[in-house]
């Protein structure tokens, strides 16, 4: 049997390329191969009503096709959870605050302040189509994110917050990417006040339910057409077809788009090769490192203290938190992030020892209270053989310039999805969706 199209990979980008292609009557078929639909979405239920989201789950202003999913498929959101003080532990001291900036020396505040108004105005400089054109891309992309931050701030405490707002973001240490790279993700984004922020930021909402709801949902709209534990070695296209064949297994259609991230594309054979350029490009592409922590409590004690759960603490492994109880606070859920160089070292360590290095870090946060846990768990995504890491992919510095080139640019009967080949919302499930339908479009009505 021949396909119109055969979409790789059960993600938010996948499942919407699948449904979009379906909508417009297309036959088509979709390979995943995991045992499960979402990708870098997995929400993990510990008893009937409760559950952590192990992967992406934030949605915010401007992530417009996510909230219409969400009312599409009947699923509800809720707001992060953010009435209360903000924490600070720096130096082993505590401080409480409200809003975005922690209450830092004065000369650290000054140069935190200067350098995030300084990020966000080159970042509105960047060409989002064409980032390797933009003004001074040469030079930014030359740079490291980190050499620009040492050149930006003298104060090493401003360094070092603006550090881990990078880490934050990112999910690698700032030596490892393009400055211009950073850039490109920032506009994308909006700017890097939206990326931090909870209210009227990239953290806003969640997802009732877990964030992998939705993704359940449209893999049962798209019913038969989802096959799983299909993992795709070959792809081989000539004049007509595209044939995708894997262990046991071997499908033809007049279109195919490739929906994992790019890191995890080249492990795919592909006859004819990808041109060079872009071969490269996905090969210089790495996934960013993180390891979300989940400490479950009998309820939320931390909101009677009038705090909101949300931490910076530069020196623990786990070094950003969040409240991430449920919408009706029926228990308490505190969600660290270990991220970067910290993940690495952190997953060194069994899971025994992880919840009690996380535990710690939670009481010197939160008090005594804090070394109640009910239940843990936590979760890389970077051990995945079909993710390697979370939340993006990444550019070293020297490649976008160098190869000038797009992940997104079709090669003959192939189209690429996934949020890396985003040029808004890069990075989150907005990326996702929005990737997936602008290839389902191509594949409906090529230009």
């Amino acid at each position: 049997m021949q396909y119109d199209a055969i979409v790789i990979g059960a993600g938010y980008a996948g499942l919407a390329a699948g449904l979009a292609l379906q909508k417009a009557g297309k036959n088509i078929l979709l390979l995943e191969a995991r045992n499960r639909c979402g990708g870098r979405i997995l929400t993990e239920y510990f008893s009937e009503q409760e559950y952590t989201d192990l992967g992406g789950q934030w949605i915010g202003p401007g992530h417009e096709r996510m909230y219409q999913l969400a009312a599409e498929f009947g699923v509800d959101t809720f707001h992060t959870y953010d009435s209360g003080k903000s924490t600070l532990l720096l130096n082993n001291k505590l401080k409480q605050y409200k809003g975005l900036i922690p209450p830092l020396p004065l000369f650290a505040l000054l140069s935190l302040d200067r350098a995030l108004r300084k990020i966000n105005k080159l970042a509105k400089t960047i060409d989002l189509d064409h980032p390797y054109q933009s003004d001074c891309a040469a030079k930014w992309d030359a740079m490291s994110l980190q050499d620009w931050m040492n050149i930006q701030m003298k104060n090493e405490t401003a360094r070092k917050m603006f550090a881990l707002a990078t880490q934050a973001v990112f999910a690698t240490d700032a030596s490892t990417i393009s400055f211009l790279h950073a850039l490109f993700y920032i506009k994308s984004n909006t700017n890097f006040d939206f990326l931090m922020n909870v209210n009227k930021g990239a953290q806003q909402d969640r997802i009732k339910g877990g964030a992998q709801s939705i993704c359940v949902k449209m893999a049962a709209a798209l019913g038969n057409a989802i096959h799983y534990e299909k993992v795709v070695t070959h792809i081989h296209q000539d004049e007509e077809y595209v044939t995708v064949s894997g262990d046991g297994f071997s499908y033809t259609a007049a279109k195919c788009i490739v929906a994992v991230p790019p890191v995890v594309s080249t492990e795919i054979n592909f006859t004819p090769a990808v041109p060079e350029t872009q071969w490269e490009l996905m090969k210089a592409s790495f996934m960013g490192t993180v390891v979300k922590c989940y400490a479950v409590y009998p309820s939320p004690f931390w909101r009677k203290q009038f705090k909101n759960g949300l931490v910076a603490a530069p020196d623990e492994l786990t070094s950003v938190v969040f409240d991430n109880s449920p919408f009706n606070g029926s228990k308490g859920i505190l969600m660290g992030f270990s991220l970067a160089e910290k993940a690495k070292q952190l997953m060194q360590h069994d899971e025994a020892n992880r919840k009690e290095i996380v535990k710690a870090g939670f009481v010197k946060m939160f008090g005594p209270e804090a070394a109640n846990i009910e239940y843990y768990t936590d979760k890389s995504f970077t051990e995945e053989p079909f993710t390697k890491g979370c939340y993006a992919g990444m550019f070293p510095p020297g490649v976008i310039t160098q190869l000038q080139t797009s992940l997104a640019t079709p090669f003959q009967r192939i189209h690429w999805a996934g949020t890396e080949t985003s040029n808004i919302h890069n990075g989150y499930m907005e990326g996702a969706v929005r990737s997936g339908e602008r290839a389902a479009k191509a594949v409906i009505s090529p230009s």
